[in-house]
């Protein structure tokens, strides 16, 4: 077994053009104060990271570790979320993502999703620069528009999405090959890849591609109804990355899974601080530790209620308090006899 690392904080929702939001020296030793031992960077954010210069500048790299380690913080993941979202966009979001794109792009569906290609190899290479062997994106999506059947969906159209989408990520799994690195899909309702069975057809259209894993995040199961916990035994070799987020479903006679197009705070499911919701973290880190996970724990702050700074701060306690310093003895080691094959043979009467 493993001890998960941690905790570590996943920086988009916090990144601003406010100190100490607003540089990655800064941001960093606020992290560190709040009691945070990593950082997540999202690499589309440039107040923290030039992501071309990166991919192609160990040393510019160096100089970013070094920046977090004077401050008592590692990187530990960069995320490519908003630009893998603009590598499959069914034509229904293209307004809606075209403001995840570089201004250059925008209105240009063919020349947007060739530069989300492009950013996500490029996170990919800075990875492998940086000395990092995961990376956090989402899938995008071309059949969520048809996710409920109605009307009845045309024979053929879910595979035909897949096949497709699989095309569009089998070269950017090929680079992560050569850099080393997986690509940890967040399982993520308004993906395609939104759950287990949406995930393996994917990976079976990849050729089970070794790159191509999972980031775990319970909040999206637990609103999803899923077994969160029986995710982990089935996925338990895919799984290479861990969001901690919390999240609560109360449903009522008026609104259930879909939530009746109302705001976060209105909603039957809403995403919590940790600690606030009900997900059982506790299962989930013994499952972890038991299944030899040894990545980060990395809190990734949503709330419809809480402060983001308070949030934060109390996240970073939460993970300490949960994380699992695995056993290396079993604890009856005490009563072992130190019996040899022969004396077993002779118990067992043979």
């Amino acid at each position: 077994m493993k001890t998960i690392k941690g905790p570590a904080l996943f920086l988009a929702q916090f990144a601003g053009d406010e100190a100490p939001f607003n540089s990655l020296d800064s941001i960093t030793r606020w992290a560190a104060d709040c009691g945070y031992k990593g950082v997540q960077i999202p690499s589309w954010d440039g107040r923290l990271i030039d992501l071309a210069k990166a991919a192609s500048s160990r040393d510019y790299c160096d100089e970013l570790k070094g920046t977090a380690a004077a401050n008592g913080i590692e990187i530990t993941e960069l995320s490519t979320h908003l630009q893998g979202q603009l590598v499959a966009v069914h034509p229904a979001y293209d307004e809606a993502f075209d403001g995840f794109a570089a201004p250059e792009v925008r209105g240009n569906p063919k020349a947007r999703q060739k530069w989300a290609v492009d950013q996500v190899k490029m996170a990919l290479s800075a990875s492998r620069n940086l000395g990092i062997g995961a990376h956090a994106t989402f899938s995008g999506a071309l059949v969520w528009p048809y996710v409920y059947p109605w009307p009845q969906r045309p024979a053929g159209l879910v595979e035909t999405g897949f096949d497709e989408l699989a095309k569009r990520w089998l070269p950017i799994l090929n680079h992560a090959e050569d850099c080393g690195v997986d690509v940890c899909y967040e399982i993520h309702p308004g993906e395609d890849l939104h759950d287990g069975i949406t995930y393996e057809m994917f990976l079976e259209r990849t050729g089970n591609h070794a790159r191509a894993c999972m980031l775990y995040d319970p909040s999206h199961y637990l609103l999803q109804c899923l077994d969160y916990l029986d995710n982990i035994d089935i996925y338990k070799d895919r799984i290479r990355m861990f969001h901690v987020k919390d999240a609560e479903f109360n449903p009522t006679g008026r609104q259930g899974v879909y939530s009746g197009f109302q705001s976060w705070v209105d909603r039957a499911g809403r995403f919590r601080s940790l600690g606030d919701g009900q997900v059982d973290f506790g299962a989930i880190f013994s499952k972890l530790s038991a299944n030899d996970f040894d990545g980060w724990a990395v809190v990734e702050w949503e709330c419809c209620l809480k402060h983001p700074e308070d949030g934060a701060r109390e996240g970073a306690q939460f993970v300490n308090d949960h994380i699992i310093r695995v056993t290396e003895k079993a604890f009856d080691d005490f009563a072992g006899a130190g019996t040899d094959e022969a004396a077993n043979k002779r118990m067992l009467g043979i």
